[in-house]
């Protein structure tokens, strides 16, 4: 899937189809370089499953949590559940991500988005959807392969 995001309302447009498509357990990269909207995406996801405060990019703190308490995202049957957003641009080695607890953020009730996943291919599990978002003439190009069922059944969503 590829699509040219040229201003703030179809950031919000693609985030809030994603809102309603993601369920926890789902993995989704986020990979290309400085400034292409990353961490953009990210805030607008955020944002559209009811996180009201501030979305900072975890840059320096590697991973932020967030715990959503509305039923906005698919498949939670109104259960809290939580979604751990990680930057992975400082790191030295992927091995340091042991040393976090990686594992235990891969749960059946979190939904994971890497930034920079890259960085980490060694030792993060697969991405449902693996998105490359690049500069394209006046906006952004985002380009997305599904790497699992779950992944194809989003992007199918996005048209």
């Amino acid at each position: 899937m590829q699509r040219i995001i040229q201003d703030e309302n179809q950031w919000e447009w693609l985030a809030a189809v994603l809102a309603k498509a993601i369920m926890p357990g789902f993995r989704l990269y986020l990979a290309g370089e400085l400034g292409a909207g990353k961490t953009t995406l990210v805030r607008c996801f955020l944002r559209q499953l009811g996180v009201l405060g501030v979305v900072k990019s975890p840059t320096y703190t590697l991973v932020e949590t967030y715990t959503i308490m509305n039923n906005v995202g698919a498949g939670t049957g109104g259960c809290p559940y939580t979604v751990h957003h990680f930057d992975l641009y400082r790191l030295q080695s992927a091995q340091e991500l042991h040393y976090i607890g990686l594992e235990d953020y891969f749960s059946h009730d979190a939904i994971v988005i890497v930034e920079w996943p890259e960085k980490g291919l060694d030792v993060l599990p697969e991405a449902d959807i693996f998105c490359t978002l690049s500069y394209h003439e006046c906006g952004r190009l985002i380009e997305c392969i599904a790497h699992s069922s779950r992944g194809h059944a989003v992007l199918e969503q996005l048209g």
